[in-house]
Order: structure tokens, then sequence, then C-alpha cells
């Protein structure tokens, strides 16, 4: 058991709410903060209405990325986000999820966690 313990490491963290609920932006940021301890290096909300995606992100803490201006830009019923502690790749807005992916007839965001 102990052997296990001393593998277990804190690596990003992530946090949704899907569908129905109007302040899902709202929702999602108190998720990542409560997760902040899973990672420091940057953290990021998409939220969709069903339509559009509209994200935002950054390097830094949750209370640094994200201030009250930036709910109105994220509408939408359901949300997911990430706070990143990097395991691969280097620090930088780049590397800083969820991702989106963009197509002329979809869209899709991605937040991952390595565990």
């Amino acid at each position: 058991m102990l052997a296990e313990i001393k593998g277990l490491n804190e690596e990003c963290g992530v946090f949704a709410i899907w569908g129905g609920h109007e302040k899902a932006a709202e929702l999602t940021y108190y998720g990542l903060h409560a997760l902040q301890h899973r990672g420091q290096e940057g953290a990021g909300i998409v939220t969709t209405d069903g339509e559009k995606l509209n994200v935002h992100k950054g390097v830094g803490l949750v209370n640094d990325v994200f201030s009250e201006d930036q709910f109105s830009r994220l509408q939408g019923n359901a949300a997911i986000g990430h706070v990143r502690y990097a395991t691969q790749g280097g620090g930088g807005y780049e590397n800083v999820q969820p991702l989106v992916f963009r197509s002329q007839t979809k869209s899709m965001a991605l937040a991952t966690m390595v565990i």
C-alpha cells in the first residue's frame, strides 16, 4: 500500500457541467478553484449552448486567468474546465486546455488528465 501511495501524483484537474445550467461557466470556475491544487500553471473554460463554443484560457492561477467580465462572454448551459500541471510539453498558452478543434461542420473541446 505504501508503494502505491508514493506512486500517486497530482496532475491536472478537469471539471464539467453538462446540460441545462444557465451559470455553467461560473460553476465550472468554482470547480476549478477547488481543484487548483491539481495544477497551477494554467486554466481554461469552454462553454456551449449546443451551437457555438466560447473559450477563455490563460497561463496562471484560476483567479488570475478569470475575472467577472469573462463570464458574460462564456455563455452557454454546458462547460468544461481544466487546470494544468505540466507533465509533458512546456509551459505556455499553447498547452493550456481545454483544447478546441474546429472544422467546417462541427467543433469540439477536449480536456485531458493524466492519471
